[in-house]
């Protein structure tokens, strides 16, 4: 054929801001390029590790990233961007002037550019953090809720709309598909999704194409689904005579055959597009150059930024549900590895690099440059900075301070009483707080009344954005359920990693919406682990939130092995960010629930709170003589700082001997069960302490706290700190007992901070149904285990001597 000469004129060749964006765009996937080039090139790596940076994952999103920040978003946008887009983000925050050039050459360095978008590690901006698929998405979706319920509580937020930018893999995990079957999320208009469908995975290209499954998917979950598939180019030979020929040739091939194809030169391109017979390709294709033909072809929506800022605007434009654009892109765009099925890992080499830079125009010592401040590029880079800060007309609402949480409630409690009924007292004295009430929001999984917040929904209602009917107005009923939008309380569908999502970004709405809010949360213990990836996030992100497992352990015995939670507490003492309790006594429960809430009110070094609870009543009274000896603030506090010493054989028996000193440690519902084995112990002559550990964590943390400091200081002194508390320095090598309605390592390691013999018991096998006497026997945690377990550990001591 002959070439063609003239190029045709497409849709908004003349437009100048266009024009712009092509030369920002071309930067960004430069700089993204090089960011990872240097990481694993240039600078020194002495041990040789594998540093990474998905040059190709990256390339992918540069269109999108770059008609969504220098066209779409304004003030008071959230955006979480795809985990392998983090070079190209970065090197569009660097145009933006959010990031100081030095740390350009520090992705995936100590303390540099982390390895995927993060907000409490990177230097810039981050609104969501996306290192753990899928979790990207659904946070700004949960995010978008919180917006909607601190706007309708308070009328004024910060926030505008919420972005997910996520890989087309990403929609293989299973907590999206959680998050779009969500009906709380139903009528969320300020959330939209972009899928960068590049039709590539770790590993493979995906055979066959999901797109039109996945958009009837998103459709009858009630989502308003656009798609872009195709550039301006190929929609302008597509209206050329013959140009259904060319469509439907690439809509019918495979995605194998399409990423094949698009490393061919022009030439070859053509001899593979005409092995399939169809007069009207040719005639088509007769039309296109074999320069241009390869450009042409791989000219997909995803890449065309008019194309791009269309679709945008008709999301922009639609009310009523949340959208998902399906924008189709090519893994590796612009870049020599483009559709490569592996490129998912590849990095460009040394000589790639330069060739690039060369095709860039870019000078060797030009290579990190922004654009000039005078030119039309530069000065547009500075009018979007300016449209992406903060609009000042829109002030965040005020911080609860901790001091607004009173340090007791004197909530009235049965003389029997459970934790889980304690906490629902609790909550609900809290609605009476006229500061702090109207800040407190509770989530809970379909479990509202099981973990007993039917008092606290009683008196503050359902939260929906919108009055919906109530068909029991008149009739009987056992509790308030009439969602309006004065309501305090979101239910959920039965989902722990929604119910731990939502919960998280609740618990950062005042970063993210300028309203402080107190978010208290109920999930069954057991499956705190379904949801355990969405609560890291939380916690990885500093949310501030408060969630109560219950009920726990093999305590809910009826239940059986399925709903009796034994690895929890380790949970608990392990992950970062997380305060950790199990109390025993409802006292407790008070005082740790409104110590959690004074940690949300700590923006820079508060923590989130688990409070591990159970339906077992309890007696009462087991607390009296400790709260007559150490006095009711001097308890609070040691109970909040990890524990207490419920029974200390001097106070009980002064007479018994120093020399056969043991101290039983319990946490939560088996406290009467140790409180009895001391007993007997006294009996039988043995000078026995009960210390209850109403938080393993706190006391964890002091002991590797003091030890890291000794450690670096080369001293072996301890300090006057909680742990001299629970065990004075006369007793720091008496033999210890531990009992825990969990996994028993839990509380092994009390035995190494002094070096003190210790056996542990606890729950290291699945459960089973029956009445608790009997599963306390089982498991060896009843009292005649405990008490037998104290006699053989002074026995090891006598051996010993």
């Amino acid at each position: 054929m002959l070439e063609t000469e003239i190029k045709p004129k497409f849709p908004d060749d003349n437009d100048e801001e266009l024009a712009i964006l092509e030369a920002i765009q071309k930067k960004v996937l430069w700089l993204a390029t090089l960011i990872i080039h240097h990481a694993n090139n240039v600078r020194p790596n002495p041990d040789k590790s594998k540093i990474g940076g998905h040059q190709a994952s990256s390339a992918s999103m540069v269109s999108i990233l770059t008609a969504l920040y220098f066209h779409y978003l304004r003030a008071g946008d959230r955006v979480a961007v795809k985990p392998h887009a983090s070079p190209a983000f970065h090197a569009l925050q660097y145009l933006l002037g959010n990031l100081p050039p030095e740390y350009l050459t520090e992705l995936r360095a100590f303390k540099g550019l982390q390895a995927y978008p993060s907000r409490t590690k990177d230097p810039d901006p981050v609104d969501f953090s996306t290192g753990s698929v899928g979790l990207g998405a659904a946070a700004p979706a949960f995010a978008a809720l919180s917006h909607t319920y601190a706007q309708t509580q308070f009328g004024e937020v910060t926030s505008r709309r919420f972005i997910a930018l996520l890989g087309d893999a990403e929609l293989d995990e299973g907590n999206i598909w959680e998050a779009v079957n969500e009906h709380a999320l139903n009528g969320l208009d300020n959330l939209l999704w972009i899928v960068d469908l590049n039709r590539q995975s770790l590993d493979r290209v995906v055979p066959g194409i999901k797109a039109a499954q996945l958009k009837s998917l998103f459709n009858e979950c009630g989502w308003n689904v656009l798609e872009v598939k195709y550039g301006r180019k190929l929609q302008y030979y597509f209206s050329q005579p013959g140009g259904e020929g060319l469509r439907r040739r690439i809509d019918e091939m495979s995605n194998e055959e399409y990423q094949s194809l698009l490393r061919f030169d022009g030439a070859t391109l053509r001899q593979r597009l005409l092995q399939v017979q169809d007069a009207d390709l040719a005639k088509v294709l007769g039309t296109i150059s074999d320069t241009e033909l390869p450009e042409v072809f791989a000219n997909l929506g995803g890449h065309d930024l008019s194309a791009l800022i269309k679709v945008f605007a008709e999301a922009d434009a639609h009310r009523g549900s949340p959208t998902i654009v399906f924008a189709y892109t090519i893994k590796g765009w612009g870049l020599p590895i483009a559709g490569d099925r592996l490129n998912h890992s590849a990095l460009l080499t040394p000589e790639q690099i330069d060739k690039l830079r060369e095709s860039m125009g870019i000078a060797p010592e030009q290579e990190w440059d922004k654009f000039k401040p005078a030119s039309p590029e530069g000065q547009f880079c500075a009018e979007v900075a300016q449209r992406l800060k903060n609009n000042p007309a829109i002030q965040a609402g005020p911080l609860l301070p901790a001091s607004a949480i009173p340090a007791a409630l004197n909530v009235e409690q049965t003389r029997q009483t459970s934790t889980q009924e304690a906490f629902g007292r609790v909550l609900r004295r809290l609605a009476d707080l006229p500061e702090v009430g109207p800040r407190v929001v509770s989530v809970s999984p379909d479990v509202s009344i099981s973990t007993n917040l039917a008092p606290w929904i009683n008196k503050v209602g359902v939260f929906s954005p919108a009055v919906r009917p109530h068909y029991e107005e008149d009739g009987p009923k056992l509790m308030r359920w009439q969602p309006t939008p004065s309501g305090r309380h979101i239910e959920l569908g039965i989902s722990e990693m929604n119910f731990f999502m939502l919960i998280s970004m609740l618990g950062l709405s005042y970063e993210l919406n300028g309203q402080h809010l107190l978010p208290i949360g109920t999930v069954y213990d057991p499956f705190v682990l379904r949801g355990l990836d969405a609560l890291i996030y939380g916690l990885y992100n500093h949310s501030k939130m408060v969630f109560a497992g219950t009920p726990s352990g093999v305590t809910l015995s009826p239940e059986g092995g399925a709903h009796q939670s034994t690895v929890t507490p380790s949970l608990g003492i392990e992950l970062p960010h997380l305060n950790f309790y199990e109390p025993c006594f409802a006292r407790e429960v008070e005082w740790l629930l409104l110590e959690g809430l004074r940690q949300c009110c700590d923006r820079e070094n508060g923590n989130s709170t688990y409070l591990r609870l159970s339906t077992r009543p309890i007696e009462q009274s087991l607390m009296d003589k400790a709260l007559e000896r150490l006095g009711e603030d001097e308890l609070r506090r040691q109970t909040i700082a990890g524990g207490y010493r419920l029974i200390d054989w001097r106070d009980e028996h002064p007479n018994l001997s120093e020399e056969y000193v043991i101290n039983v440690v319990a946490s939560g519902t088996l406290v009467p069960e140790a409180a009895e084995a001391v007993r007997r112990l006294h009996e039988e002559g043995v000078s026995a302490n009960l210390i209850n550990l109403t938080s393993p964590r706190r006391v964890y943390e002091e002991w590797q706290g003091i030890r890291h400091h000794n450690l670096s200081t080369a001293s072996l002194k301890w300090s006057d700190g909680h742990l001299n508390a629970l065990f004075p320095p006369t007793e720091h090598h008496a033999p210890i007992v531990t009992v825990h309605d969990g996994a028993s390592h839990a509380l092994a390691w009390l035995g190494g901070i002094f070096g003190s013999p210790v056996i542990s018991l606890g729950v290291d096998d699945f459960g089973q149904s029956g009445n608790r006497a009997d599963l306390y026997q089982y498991f060896g945690i009843d009292a005649d285990s405990i008490f037998n377990a104290a006699l053989t550990a002074l026995d090891l001591i006598e051996d010993r001597a």
